[in-house]
């Protein structure tokens, strides 16, 4: 039974692509069929143009034999390959979320003992020990922050990032966010300022999920400008949805970087240079959240003139 079990397992395409996580056009399996027809069609055309050239049948015959031999093999190593570079990639993304769920516990533990160490009640804090405990929580939260972005990543890759679709007002939830980055924005010298449209439809999609693009894009927008700058949010009408563009007078990004710019942990050489910290993440993660919610995200910047960040929203399910 588990021998015809595993046999109709490897025969179900799109359980297979299902494992891997790729579109059907995209699995080895189905590709491992396209290029059987593509073989049986070059034979068939080989022995048609052999008939007609060729008048011994049986040189014909050992042409188109030698010919489809050729191909086929070439085909199986082609699809061996797609085959294991698939594999690997499914075994990245569960070794990603194993270690990062492995790690999120004793990281969450580590925080809970730095805040009791800090709060006295185990004892007289000195000042200079006070500065290291601070150090201690403010790598603890960054190292928190990237496991978490892993795991999105993680879930995104394995199509496990379920989104909870629902209508809700978008203008509303930015007002919500500027009010919470306003004291961050104030201490970096950053001014805020927020523009809608009238009576704006609601949006589909998931709330939660918006917040954190949003959050990455404001967080992004008020790091990367130097001393005094603006930060512009606007929300616009669509034919089919609402636009939401963020708008800064930061550093830029530099135009041989722009391409690479949603890619998994890059970050713009100018970007590191200012601002060491960052995993690289969160625009890909944004753009797949978008992505996912049936909306567009896209981008226009000048290196030290600042960067214009937008996506769009559907209207209805």
């Amino acid at each position: 039974m588990k021998s015809k079990k595993g046999v109709w397992s490897q025969l179900n395409i799109l359980a297979q692509c299902r494992e891997y996580n790729l579109p059907l056009w995209e699995c080895p399996q189905f590709l491992f069929i396209i290029m059987g027809v593509i073989v049986i069609a070059s034979a068939t055309v080989a022995y048609a143009i052999g008939s007609r050239y060729i008048n011994d049948p049986l040189e014909v015959a050992l042409t188109v034999l030698l010919l489809t031999s050729v191909l086929f093999a070439i085909a199986v190593i082609i699809i061996r390959s797609f085959e294991r570079l698939a594999e690997a990639n499914r075994m990245k993304s569960e070794f990603i979320s194993v270690v990062s769920h492995q790690l999120r516990s004793p990281l969450s533990n580590l925080r809970w003992a730095i805040e009791l160490l800090m709060s006295g009640k185990l004892g007289k804090i000195e000042e200079k020990q006070l500065e290291y405990f601070k150090i201690l929580k403010e790598n603890n939260s960054r190292m928190r922050e990237l496991i978490s972005d892993l795991l999105t990543v993680s879930r995104i890759e394995t199509a496990k990032l379920a989104l909870k679709k629902k209508g809700f007002s978008l203008e509303e939830l930015v007002k919500k966010l500027i009010s919470e980055y306003d004291p961050f924005a104030k201490a970096s010298n950053v001014q805020i300022t927020f523009s809608a449209a009238a009576d704006l439809p609601q949006v589909v999609s998931d709330p939660f999920q918006i917040r954190l693009v949003i959050e990455n894009l404001v967080d992004n927008a008020i790091r990367y400008i130097k001393d005094r700058g603006k930060v512009e949010i606007k929300l616009s009408k669509e034919e089919n949805g609402v636009r939401f563009s963020i708008k800064d007078s930061g550093v830029g990004i530099p135009e041989k970087d722009q391409k690479y710019i949603f890619q998994k942990f890059f970050r713009s050489e100018n970007i590191v240079r200012y601002q060491t910290q960052g995993s690289g993440l969160g625009l890909y993660i944004s753009k797949e959240i978008i992505k996912r919610s049936k909306g567009k995200m896209g981008f226009k910047s000048q290196e030290g003139r600042g960067s214009t960040f937008w996506f769009t929203l559907p209207i209805k399910l």
